[in-house]
């Protein structure tokens, strides 16, 4: 079956096609999620939003992509908004907190999938420093390097994925490196 006819059956709400695609994509895109939401639980939640996501305005598909780019652009961005919404609830804990009305949060308790995949580290407290700064990076730059050095994904692909050029992702990546460099040397200068 091509992926034109198998796009027709998702319009046309075959299950058949749901669970195909499903099979071929569920575990695919929970990497992707887990690379930017080191969270088993949050990840699955992502997970779930962007099938349904994917079922919902499978008829807005184009076609100017193949049907995995349209599905991981989907999971980027689901991420990239659970991420922001994340962090302004961290902001208004962090203001109650000053002000006194809350218990600050613990949030070494949150990286509960540190043994993922594209992350492989000696302890624990490693990977949390590295997605701790991992997360200070500007998006764009977050974006590319999550979904290069721990997704996996060539640099042709995230091209696809972010509608961005060749040289663009390029530049983004030599950045990344280099402002996570920065982080980390900061990072371990003032903690010891």
């Amino acid at each position: 079956m091509t992926e034109t006819e198998f796009i027709k059956q998702l319009i046309n709400k075959s299950q058949l096609a749901y669970s195909t695609l499903l099979d071929d994509f569920q575990q695919k895109v929970f990497a992707t999620c887990i690379s930017f939401v080191p969270n088993t639980e949050d990840a699955e939640d992502i997970a779930q939003e962007v099938f349904v996501e994917v079922f919902n305005s499978i008829h807005k598909f184009k076609g100017d992509s193949k049907l995995s780019t349209w599905i991981y652009r989907i999971t980027t961005n689901k991420c990239l908004e659970f991420i922001r919404k994340k962090n302004t609830k961290k902001r208004f804990a962090f203001l109650q907190t000053i002000t006194g009305n809350a218990i600050p949060m613990d949030k070494t308790a949150y990286f509960t999938e540190m043994n993922h995949p594209g992350v492989v580290l000696e302890n624990k407290e490693t990977s949390e420093t590295l997605f701790y700064a991992i997360n200070q990076l500007p998006e764009a730059q977050r974006v590319v390097f999550t979904l290069h050095k721990i997704d996996g994904k060539s640099y042709k692909e995230i091209s696809e994925i972010t509608n961005k050029s060749l040289s663009s992702i390029e530049s983004l990546m030599f950045r990344s490196k280099k402002s996570l460099q920065k982080l980390l040397e900061n990072f371990y200068k003032n903690s010891n």
